[in-house]
């Protein structure tokens, strides 16, 4: 029903802003990521906005991009995940985060978010699949299953996805998963 809002920000109270639009306050529930990146009291925001309505409440949520909301879009569809707990992940981890941990199936990174234990981490990872924008992160530079394998070597060896990533960008594209490690872990340790 409302899909943007547009006006003045009046209050900044985390996890809720206020926004006037031309004489009319909205409360806006939003992630940390998309508080952190709000304009001072008093400038113009503009956010995306999923309109909820339950037997006791209606509730707004806003968002900074258009991924974090599709994100939130696909969470609350999930059994056992409503708006407070996707909004809690979402704030715990990016989009792109989250979008990683779903493509390599990483539950342990859920489990860091506040209110999610590991049974529904990885009924998020099952549900998720596939869903947030075609597995977007670091599984798009693994070309193939090697790659892939290699990848989750490398991450399994306590490298972070950043590392991990370049190294694998280093490596010829048809190389075996253990030469394709151990030419990782050499370009890695330079």
């Amino acid at each position: 029903m409302i899909g943007k809002l547009t006006g003045t920000l009046l209050e900044k109270n985390p996890p809720e802003v206020l926004v006037d639009c031309h004489g009319v306050g909205y409360e806006v529930q939003v992630s940390m990521s998309t508080f952190y990146n709000l304009p001072a009291v008093g400038e113009r925001v503009s956010l995306l906005t999923q309109f909820i309505v339950r037997e006791d409440a209606q509730l707004l949520y806003g968002f900074g991009t258009a991924q974090e909301r599709q994100a939130f879009r696909e969470l609350i569809k999930i059994s056992g995940v409503g708006p407070r707990t996707a909004l809690s992940i979402l704030s715990g981890m990016g989009v792109t985060d989250l979008a990683q941990a779903v493509s390599l199936q990483e539950a342990g990174r859920l489990v860091k978010v506040p209110g999610i234990g590991k049974k529904t981490a990885e009924r998020l990872l099952l549900e998720l699949k596939g869903k947030l924008g075609a597995d977007v992160g670091v599984r798009a530079h693994a070309a193939n299953d090697n790659q892939a394998d290699i990848l989750q070597a490398l991450l399994a060896l306590g490298y972070n996805d950043k590392e991990a990533a370049a190294a694998l960008k280093a490596l010829p594209a048809d190389v075996g998963v253990s030469e394709g490690i151990k030419l990782a872990l050499k370009s890695l340790s330079k």
